[in-house]
């Protein structure tokens, strides 16, 4: 194909494309897809053990007895059954919900998408975490949102620092569209929001009537400590609208999720998602009502769950190992990541073109998880979709090239 320097179209677009950021986990996909390299970057779940028997038998009970409604659309909002299904899983959480109150999405990521679609106008503010997903960026900037980051520490969002911003933006006569907040072996940071903490949050959108947007993709995914309650569940005046997915409990291939919320909110993401893709598919939502009838879901779970475990474990004693003793990182109890912080003066989009080109291994930059390209000394290290071998020897490619830099600034400096 012949390679131009310009754009023809450029006259045609939207305004807003102006501001439109790409995922960096999708910019790493094509690259890490290559053999050759160890891919410690992408959240992939481990989709080798879902047993190839069981796929074989459900698909076939759907194909030979559901063929054509399954190949027909569907209702905006989802089945029935699979509104049941997701109830049952909540359930496992300790959250009850209505069915009713259930739409079912292309996959988690759209319900990023039409909360922001429904609530943000141009320049409207909303908030999140800092660090935060870096998935969810390209949908807040898309429609324009200003983006207002709140740090986090180890117990989860600072909420005395949450509370201080929204008073600033009531003094300021503005109110934000709703908080963003990843409750659960957080994306990218891996830490949990506390119990104390939770409630705050909760206790702050009653005060100040506003809007929390609890995304929950790894909540089934603990290997250790207690579980905690979900936001939804700890909210009592219908403030909480929650998004998860079958991407971490069944397959990310089916590209089905959830919202829950209060009914005047669920018409407008009905006429939202009718805009953006009619229905969600009924292929892919009898595939996994064919699947919870026919086996108890929570068994997949249970043998990831120790795939994931072993995999984490064997990735902080090669951090351990390898890393150099100016690193820190995250201890998480469940989820995909460790979010690993640098000496200040690294950069790690640097590093990662360092760790491409000369150790074929690649990570996610911590500048992907904030609008403003903050948090360069950051990594997030994937170990759900790489086995305990090639972690270790993944993270000792990584550590060569820290040292080496560490190394050059410190020759550097001394030259100075």
């Amino acid at each position: 194909m012949t390679r131009i320097d310009f754009d023809k179209y450029e006259d045609f677009y939207a305004k807003r494309t102006s501001g439109m950021r790409s995922s960096v986990m999708r910019d790493l996909m094509a690259i890490t897809a290559r053999p050759d390299v160890i891919t410690l970057a992408g959240g992939l779940p481990n989709t080798e053990s879902f047993p190839a028997k069981t796929l074989a038998r459900v698909t076939h009970e759907v194909s030979m007895h559901s063929s054509a409604a399954a190949l027909q659309y569907g209702p905006t909002d989802g089945f029935e059954e699979t509104k049941r299904n997701i109830v049952k899983v909540m359930a496992e959480e300790n959250t009850v919900i209505d069915p009713e109150d259930v739409i079912i999405t292309t996959g988690g990521q759209q319900g990023i998408d039409l909360v922001t679609r429904i609530f943000v106008d141009p320049g409207d503010t909303i908030i999140a975490e800092a660090p935060t997903y870096p998935g969810a960026i390209p949908s807040f900037c898309s429609f324009e949102a200003s983006v207002i980051q709140v740090p986090l520490d180890g117990d989860g969002i600072r909420t005395d620092l949450l509370r201080g911003e929204i008073d600033r933006l009531g003094q300021a006569g503005t109110k934000p569209k709703f908080i963003y907040v990843i409750p659960n072996f957080h994306n990218p940071a891996g830490v949990c929001l506390s119990l104390e903490r939770r409630l705050e949050v909760v206790e702050l959108a009653r005060q100040h009537e506003l809007i929390i947007v609890e995304d929950n993709p790894y909540g089934q995914l603990r290997f250790e400590g207690e579980q905690l309650p979900t936001l939804y569940s700890l909210d009592k005046d219908d403030n909480v609208i929650y998004l998860s997915t079958f991407s971490k409990i069944i397959s990310p291939g089916i590209r089905l999720g959830w919202m829950v919320a209060p009914q005047p909110l669920l018409a407008k993401f009905n006429l939202g998602k009718q805009a953006a893709d009619l229905c969600p598919s009924t292929l892919a939502q009898m595939i996994v009502n064919q699947y919870f009838k026919d086996f108890r879901w929570q068994d997949y779970v249970e043998e990831v769950i120790k795939v994931y475990r072993g995999r984490r474990d064997a990735m902080l004693a090669a951090l351990t190992e390898y890393f150099p003793e100016e690193a820190s990182w995250t201890h998480p109890e469940g989820g995909f990541y460790i979010w690993v912080t640098l000496p200040e003066y690294l950069d790690t989009v640097d590093l990662l073109a360092l760790a491409l080109e000369e150790q074929k291994v690649a990570f996610v930059p911590g500048s992907g998880a904030w609008v403003d390209g903050s948090g360069a000394n950051h990594m997030r290290l994937s170990f759900s979709g790489v086995p305990e071998d090639r972690i270790e020897e993944g993270i000792k490619r990584i550590a060569k090239v820290i040292r080496e830099q560490m190394k050059l600034f410190r020759a550097l400096r001394g030259s100075e």
